[in-house]
Protein backbone atom coordinates (compact mmCIF):
# COMPACT_ATOMS: atom_id res chain seq x y z
CA UNK A 1 0.00 0.00 0.00
CA UNK A 2 1.29 3.43 -0.93
CA UNK A 3 1.46 6.01 1.86
CA UNK A 4 0.77 9.72 1.57
CA UNK A 5 3.54 12.18 2.32
CA UNK A 6 1.49 13.47 5.26
CA UNK A 7 1.23 9.98 6.75
CA UNK A 8 4.96 9.43 6.38
CA UNK A 9 5.71 12.86 7.87
CA UNK A 10 3.70 11.86 10.93
CA UNK A 11 5.73 8.67 11.27
CA UNK A 12 8.95 10.68 11.03
CA UNK A 13 7.91 13.10 13.77
CA UNK A 14 6.92 10.20 16.00
CA UNK A 15 10.28 8.52 15.43
CA UNK A 16 12.21 11.72 16.20
CA UNK A 17 10.25 12.30 19.42
CA UNK A 18 11.01 8.75 20.53
CA UNK A 19 14.82 9.19 20.39
CA UNK A 20 16.06 8.96 24.00
CA UNK A 21 18.12 12.13 24.22
CA UNK A 22 17.73 12.20 28.02
CA UNK A 23 21.24 11.03 28.87
CA UNK A 24 23.76 12.98 30.90
CA UNK A 25 25.20 15.52 30.79
CA UNK A 26 21.98 17.36 29.94
CA UNK A 27 24.05 20.31 28.70
CA UNK A 28 25.18 18.12 25.80
CA UNK A 29 21.83 16.58 24.88
CA UNK A 30 19.38 19.41 25.52
CA UNK A 31 20.66 21.44 22.52
CA UNK A 32 20.24 18.31 20.36
CA UNK A 33 16.64 17.86 21.49
CA UNK A 34 16.05 21.55 20.89
CA UNK A 35 17.50 21.61 17.37
CA UNK A 36 15.42 18.57 16.37
CA UNK A 37 12.23 19.84 18.01
CA UNK A 38 11.93 23.26 16.37
CA UNK A 39 10.49 21.72 13.24
CA UNK A 40 11.73 21.98 9.70
CA UNK A 41 10.43 20.47 6.52
CA UNK A 42 11.85 16.98 7.23
CA UNK A 43 12.40 16.71 3.48
CA UNK A 44 15.36 14.36 3.62
CA UNK A 45 13.85 11.59 5.77
CA UNK A 46 10.62 11.96 3.82
CA UNK A 47 12.51 11.37 0.57
CA UNK A 48 14.05 8.20 2.03
CA UNK A 49 10.63 6.82 2.96
CA UNK A 50 8.94 7.93 -0.26
CA UNK A 51 11.63 6.17 -2.29
CA UNK A 52 11.25 2.96 -0.31
CA UNK A 53 7.47 3.15 -0.54
CA UNK A 54 7.61 3.87 -4.26
CA UNK A 55 9.43 0.60 -4.91
CA UNK A 56 6.93 -1.38 -2.84
CA UNK A 57 8.87 -2.08 0.36
CA UNK A 58 7.58 -1.46 3.91
CA UNK A 59 8.87 1.92 5.07
CA UNK A 60 9.86 0.58 8.50
CA UNK A 61 13.03 -0.86 6.91
CA UNK A 62 14.14 2.69 6.09
CA UNK A 63 13.01 4.61 9.17
CA UNK A 64 16.26 4.39 11.16
CA UNK A 65 18.54 5.53 8.32
CA UNK A 66 15.97 8.19 7.37
CA UNK A 67 16.14 9.64 10.88
CA UNK A 68 19.93 9.35 10.78
CA UNK A 69 20.03 11.52 7.67
CA UNK A 70 17.75 14.07 9.35
CA UNK A 71 20.01 14.17 12.42
CA UNK A 72 23.01 14.68 10.12
CA UNK A 73 21.22 17.49 8.29
CA UNK A 74 20.41 19.25 11.56
CA UNK A 75 24.02 18.81 12.68
CA UNK A 76 25.16 20.68 9.56
CA UNK A 77 22.62 23.45 10.22
CA UNK A 78 23.82 23.80 13.81
CA UNK A 79 27.42 24.28 12.69
CA UNK A 80 26.46 26.40 9.66
CA UNK A 81 24.55 28.80 11.91
CA UNK A 82 27.61 29.15 14.11
CA UNK A 83 29.91 29.80 11.14
CA UNK A 84 27.44 32.29 9.66
CA UNK A 85 26.75 33.90 13.05
CA UNK A 86 23.01 33.51 12.41
CA UNK A 87 20.51 34.61 15.05
CA UNK A 88 17.49 32.58 13.95
CA UNK A 89 16.76 29.12 12.58
CA UNK A 90 13.16 28.26 11.72
CA UNK A 91 12.05 31.38 13.57
CA UNK A 92 13.78 30.32 16.81
CA UNK A 93 17.11 31.36 18.38
CA UNK A 94 20.02 29.32 17.05
CA UNK A 95 21.82 26.91 19.38
CA UNK A 96 24.95 29.03 19.71
CA UNK A 97 22.78 32.02 20.66
CA UNK A 98 21.07 30.01 23.42
CA UNK A 99 24.00 27.99 24.76
CA UNK A 100 27.19 29.44 23.29
CA UNK A 101 29.63 28.46 20.55
CA UNK A 102 31.40 25.67 22.45
CA UNK A 103 28.14 23.86 23.19
CA UNK A 104 27.06 24.25 19.55
CA UNK A 105 30.28 22.61 18.40
CA UNK A 106 30.17 19.70 20.83
CA UNK A 107 26.44 18.99 20.55
CA UNK A 108 26.86 19.08 16.79
CA UNK A 109 29.66 16.53 17.00
CA UNK A 110 27.40 14.28 19.08
CA UNK A 111 24.68 14.59 16.44
CA UNK A 112 27.12 13.47 13.74
CA UNK A 113 27.98 10.36 15.76
CA UNK A 114 24.29 9.66 16.38
CA UNK A 115 23.52 10.01 12.68
CA UNK A 116 26.00 7.24 11.84
CA UNK A 117 24.48 4.98 14.50
CA UNK A 118 21.07 5.37 12.85
CA UNK A 119 22.23 5.08 9.24
CA UNK A 120 24.16 1.89 10.02
CA UNK A 121 20.95 0.20 11.30
CA UNK A 122 20.36 -1.58 7.99
CA UNK A 123 20.64 -5.23 6.92
CA UNK A 124 24.27 -6.39 6.92
CA UNK A 125 24.16 -7.34 3.24
CA UNK A 126 23.58 -3.74 2.19
CA UNK A 127 25.45 -1.99 5.03
CA UNK A 128 28.73 -1.40 3.10
CA UNK A 129 26.91 0.24 0.17
CA UNK A 130 24.72 2.42 2.42
CA UNK A 131 27.65 3.55 4.60
CA UNK A 132 29.82 4.25 1.56
CA UNK A 133 27.08 6.42 0.04
CA UNK A 134 26.42 8.25 3.31
CA UNK A 135 30.13 8.84 4.06
CA UNK A 136 30.78 10.12 0.55
CA UNK A 137 27.80 12.45 0.86
CA UNK A 138 28.83 13.70 4.31
CA UNK A 139 32.29 14.62 3.00
CA UNK A 140 30.77 16.34 -0.04
CA UNK A 141 28.56 18.45 2.24
CA UNK A 142 31.69 19.57 4.12
CA UNK A 143 33.38 20.40 0.81
CA UNK A 144 30.37 22.47 -0.23
CA UNK A 145 30.34 24.37 3.05
CA UNK A 146 34.04 25.19 2.71
CA UNK A 147 33.54 26.43 -0.85
CA UNK A 148 30.65 28.56 0.40
CA UNK A 149 32.94 30.17 2.99
CA UNK A 150 35.79 30.57 0.49
CA UNK A 151 33.46 32.38 -1.89
CA UNK A 152 32.73 35.06 0.73
CA UNK A 153 36.24 36.46 0.16
CA UNK A 154 35.94 36.54 -3.63
CA UNK A 155 34.11 38.75 -6.11
CA UNK A 156 34.96 36.64 -9.17
CA UNK A 157 32.92 33.52 -8.37
CA UNK A 158 31.38 32.12 -11.56
CA UNK A 159 27.92 30.68 -12.00
CA UNK A 160 29.47 27.26 -12.65
CA UNK A 161 31.41 27.42 -9.38
CA UNK A 162 28.28 28.44 -7.51
CA UNK A 163 26.27 25.55 -8.97
CA UNK A 164 29.03 23.11 -8.03
CA UNK A 165 29.00 24.49 -4.48
CA UNK A 166 25.25 24.11 -3.98
CA UNK A 167 25.34 20.68 -5.59
CA UNK A 168 27.76 19.63 -2.85
CA UNK A 169 26.29 21.58 0.04
CA UNK A 170 22.61 20.87 -0.61
CA UNK A 171 21.75 18.63 -3.55
CA UNK A 172 23.90 15.60 -2.69
CA UNK A 173 22.07 14.99 0.60
CA UNK A 174 18.68 15.01 -1.12
CA UNK A 175 20.05 12.64 -3.75
CA UNK A 176 21.60 10.42 -1.06
CA UNK A 177 18.26 10.28 0.77
CA UNK A 178 16.43 9.08 -2.31
CA UNK A 179 19.05 6.54 -3.32
CA UNK A 180 19.23 5.19 0.23
CA UNK A 181 15.49 4.59 0.24
CA UNK A 182 15.64 2.97 -3.18
CA UNK A 183 18.53 0.65 -2.25
CA UNK A 184 16.77 -0.46 0.93
CA UNK A 185 13.72 -1.29 -1.19
CA UNK A 186 15.78 -3.46 -3.53
CA UNK A 187 15.56 -1.15 -6.56
CA UNK A 188 17.79 -1.90 -9.52
CA UNK A 189 21.10 0.00 -9.71
CA UNK A 190 19.81 1.86 -12.78
CA UNK A 191 16.62 3.02 -11.04
CA UNK A 192 18.53 3.94 -7.88
CA UNK A 193 20.89 6.09 -9.95
CA UNK A 194 18.01 7.75 -11.79
CA UNK A 195 16.44 8.61 -8.46
CA UNK A 196 19.80 9.99 -7.30
CA UNK A 197 19.96 12.22 -10.39
CA UNK A 198 16.37 13.30 -9.78
CA UNK A 199 17.47 14.36 -6.30
CA UNK A 200 20.47 16.26 -7.62
CA UNK A 201 18.31 18.35 -9.94
CA UNK A 202 15.64 18.93 -7.30
CA UNK A 203 18.39 19.88 -4.86
CA UNK A 204 19.81 22.50 -7.22
CA UNK A 205 16.35 23.95 -7.79
CA UNK A 206 15.63 23.82 -4.05
CA UNK A 207 18.76 25.81 -3.10
CA UNK A 208 18.18 28.36 -5.87
CA UNK A 209 14.68 28.80 -4.48
CA UNK A 210 16.05 29.14 -0.95
CA UNK A 211 18.44 31.87 -2.08
CA UNK A 212 15.58 33.63 -3.85
CA UNK A 213 13.39 33.50 -0.75
CA UNK A 214 16.21 34.95 1.35
CA UNK A 215 15.81 38.16 -0.66
CA UNK A 216 12.16 38.09 -1.76
CA UNK A 217 10.49 36.00 0.96
CA UNK A 218 8.52 37.07 4.02
CA UNK A 219 10.39 36.80 7.34
CA UNK A 220 7.29 35.53 9.16
CA UNK A 221 6.83 32.55 6.85
CA UNK A 222 10.48 32.04 5.84
CA UNK A 223 11.62 31.52 9.43
CA UNK A 224 14.83 33.51 9.04
CA UNK A 225 15.71 37.17 8.76
CA UNK A 226 15.27 38.33 5.17
CA UNK A 227 18.43 39.57 3.50
CA UNK A 228 20.88 37.54 5.55
CA UNK A 229 22.75 36.42 2.44
CA UNK A 230 23.15 40.03 1.33
CA UNK A 231 24.41 41.12 4.74
CA UNK A 232 26.96 38.26 4.82
CA UNK A 233 28.09 38.72 1.19
CA UNK A 234 26.99 35.18 0.34
CA UNK A 235 27.82 34.47 -3.27
CA UNK A 236 24.34 33.38 -4.28
CA UNK A 237 23.20 33.07 -7.86
CA UNK A 238 21.58 36.51 -7.55
CA UNK A 239 24.77 38.26 -6.45
CA UNK A 240 26.95 36.43 -8.96
CA UNK A 241 24.61 37.40 -11.81
CA UNK A 242 24.45 40.96 -10.49
CA UNK A 243 28.25 41.27 -10.47
CA UNK A 244 28.39 39.83 -13.97
CA UNK A 245 25.49 41.82 -15.47
CA UNK A 246 25.85 45.20 -13.80
CA UNK A 247 27.97 48.02 -15.09
CA UNK A 248 29.01 51.52 -14.15
CA UNK A 249 27.43 52.88 -11.00
CA UNK A 250 25.56 49.67 -10.20
CA UNK A 251 28.72 47.58 -10.28
CA UNK A 252 30.62 50.12 -8.21
CA UNK A 253 27.84 50.20 -5.64
CA UNK A 254 27.76 46.40 -5.36
CA UNK A 255 31.51 46.27 -4.79
CA UNK A 256 31.21 49.05 -2.21
CA UNK A 257 28.62 47.11 -0.21
CA UNK A 258 30.68 43.91 -0.42
CA UNK A 259 33.85 45.60 0.85
CA UNK A 260 32.30 47.88 3.50
CA UNK A 261 32.70 46.41 6.99
CA UNK A 262 30.55 48.85 8.96
CA UNK A 263 27.08 49.49 7.56
CA UNK A 264 23.39 49.69 8.34
CA UNK A 265 21.96 46.23 7.59
CA UNK A 266 18.61 47.47 6.32
CA UNK A 267 20.23 50.04 4.06
CA UNK A 268 22.55 47.43 2.54
CA UNK A 269 19.70 44.97 1.96
CA UNK A 270 17.49 47.61 0.33
CA UNK A 271 20.26 48.97 -1.90
CA UNK A 272 21.39 45.55 -3.16
CA UNK A 273 17.82 44.36 -3.65
CA UNK A 274 17.09 47.45 -5.77
CA UNK A 275 19.99 46.50 -8.04
CA UNK A 276 18.63 42.96 -8.32
CA UNK A 277 15.24 44.40 -9.28
CA UNK A 278 16.75 46.68 -11.93
CA UNK A 279 18.54 43.67 -13.47
CA UNK A 280 15.37 41.50 -13.45
CA UNK A 281 17.23 38.84 -11.48
CA UNK A 282 14.16 37.47 -9.74
CA UNK A 283 12.68 36.35 -13.05
CA UNK A 284 16.02 35.06 -14.35
CA UNK A 285 16.50 32.98 -11.20
CA UNK A 286 12.97 31.59 -11.40
CA UNK A 287 13.65 30.42 -14.97
CA UNK A 288 16.75 28.55 -13.85
CA UNK A 289 14.80 26.91 -11.03
CA UNK A 290 12.24 25.73 -13.58
CA UNK A 291 14.99 24.31 -15.77
CA UNK A 292 16.33 22.06 -13.00
CA UNK A 293 12.85 21.09 -11.90
CA UNK A 294 11.98 19.87 -15.40
CA UNK A 295 15.30 18.00 -15.63
CA UNK A 296 14.41 16.24 -12.39
CA UNK A 297 11.03 15.18 -13.76
CA UNK A 298 12.77 13.80 -16.85
CA UNK A 299 14.89 11.53 -14.63
CA UNK A 300 11.82 10.37 -12.74
CA UNK A 301 9.98 9.55 -15.96
CA UNK A 302 12.72 7.06 -16.92
CA UNK A 303 12.24 4.94 -13.79
CA UNK A 304 10.43 1.73 -14.65
CA UNK A 305 7.40 2.17 -12.37
CA UNK A 306 3.78 3.13 -12.90
CA UNK A 307 3.09 6.86 -12.63
CA UNK A 308 0.78 6.33 -9.64
CA UNK A 309 3.75 5.04 -7.63
CA UNK A 310 5.60 8.30 -8.34
CA UNK A 311 2.66 10.57 -7.52
CA UNK A 312 3.62 11.49 -3.95
CA UNK A 313 7.20 12.28 -4.96
CA UNK A 314 6.02 14.49 -7.82
CA UNK A 315 3.60 16.28 -5.49
CA UNK A 316 6.34 16.90 -2.91
CA UNK A 317 8.63 18.24 -5.63
CA UNK A 318 5.97 20.69 -6.77
CA UNK A 319 5.52 21.91 -3.19
CA UNK A 320 9.26 22.48 -2.85
CA UNK A 321 9.46 24.45 -6.07
CA UNK A 322 6.50 26.71 -5.36
CA UNK A 323 6.91 27.13 -1.59
CA UNK A 324 7.11 30.47 0.24
CA UNK A 325 9.30 29.25 3.08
Amino acid sequence: MLHSADTLSGKIEEAIRSIPFDMKPATLYEPIRYSLSVGGKRIRPLLVLLATDMFGKEVKVSMKPAIGIEIFHNFTLLHDDLMDNSDLRRGMPTVHRKWGANTAILSGDAMLIESYKHVSSVPSAILPEILALFSKTAMEVCQGQQLDMDFEKRTDVTEAEYLEMIALKTAVLLACSLKTGALLAGASPQDADLLYNFGMNIGLAFQLKDDLLDVYGDAKTFGKNIGGDIVNNKKTYLLIRALKSSGGKQHTELLKWISTEKFDKNEKIESVKNIYNDLNLKSISENLIEKYYLAALDCLSLINLADKRKKELVSLSENLMYRDK
